[in-house]
């Protein structure tokens, strides 16, 4: 199925409060929502996995230029790896037109411009783990510095190279790696370079995936599509649990049974509080209870019982 596409005029859309997703102001359990800066994505939370096509060298700067400026109001450690078709000269000159104060937050060390080839491609070798290693040391000594988290945008450079397809595997590694840690990333690509099955390939790997054409702004996918595929999964699982009975399901009250189902599924006590909008103290609340009511021994006891293994 082709994604659906829709038109933004200039930078005027935004996705605040839809539904489906957090109003904006809102929090998660890992801190409040962080502003993304680019307003048809809106706020995003931290692990946020974001693909930006672009059409123009001006529309790649200016986008990367709000992201970043985003990112440093938010107390982010910023960094930009840039490669082709733009140098560090034009960086820092899109940066100053966004950022009024750049020089002093290139002082205090709040932002920092790498080259895209030596950080990807160090000795013409891309190491997936070097890579993912290296983003994670910089995020650890950034928290270190008092820095609330990161924020990181890439080029791809790669898309008309040999590494295309080991550059696709680590967009996916990224893409799980990036689950629980306090960055945001945004990856830019060439919609010039592109064909449509990397486009496809490209949305995969990303979580929310957008389209910049001459400062006009195309939905390629959304972060309420990929939340509602997510919750639409969970609450079948749930339902397929609820609708079956099973020895001793009568003496359980409707809230013991909708943490069972999560419990059933192998959701952790985060996930499942996260799902359910409840504590993870309360979800081990209801299965302390469960398992007391069904006699289990242990949660592999608890699932046998439940699905008759």
């Amino acid at each position: 199925m082709s994604p659906i596409i829709t038109t933004a005029r200039g930078d005027e859309a935004s996705t605040g409060g839809r539904p489906g997703r957090p109003a904006p102001g809102a929090s998660t359990e890992d801190g409040p929502l962080r502003q993304s800066g680019i307003r048809v994505v809106g706020e995003v939370p931290w692990g946020a996995h974001i693909c930006v096509f672009y059409e123009t060298k001006d529309d790649l700067l200016d986008t990367a230029a709000a992201y970043f400026k985003a990112g440093l109001a938010s107390n982010e450690f910023c960094v930009w790896a840039i490669s082709e078709p733009i140098a560090e000269a034009d960086a820092f000159a899109a940066l100053r037109r966004a950022i009024p104060d750049l020089q002093a937050q290139l002082a205090a060390g709040r932002i920092e411009i790498i080259s895209g080839t030596d950080w990807y491609l160090k000795g013409n070798q891309f190491d997936l783990q070097r890579i993912t290693g290296g983003w994670s040391e910089k995020l650890r000594v950034a928290l270190a510095r008092g820095f609330d988290g990161m924020r990181v945008s890439g080029n791809a450079f790669w898309i008309e190279s040999s590494h295309w397809q080991a550059f696709c595997e680590y967009e996916h590694e990224l893409d799980r790696s990036l689950a629980g840690q306090r960055m945001v990333v945004l990856c830019t690509y060439s919609l010039q370079a592109s064909r449509a099955v990397d486009l496809l390939d490209v949305a995969r790997a990303h979580q929310c995936c957008t389209a910049r054409r001459n400062g006009d702004w195309e939905f390629l996918a959304t972060p309420e599509l990929k939340q509602a595929r997510q919750e639409i999964e969970r609450l079948q699982d749930a339902l397929d649990v609820l609708s079956k009975p099973f020895p001793g399901h009568v003496l359980l009250t409707p809230r013991e049974r909708v943490a069972l189902a999560q419990i059933v599924r192998g959701a952790s006590s985060k996930e499942a509080a996260r799902t359910l909008g409840v504590s993870p103290r309360t979800v081990e609340f209801h299965r302390a209870n469960v398992m007391r009511k069904l006699g289990a021994r242990n949660t592999a006891d608890l699932v046998r019982r439940v699905l008759g293994n």
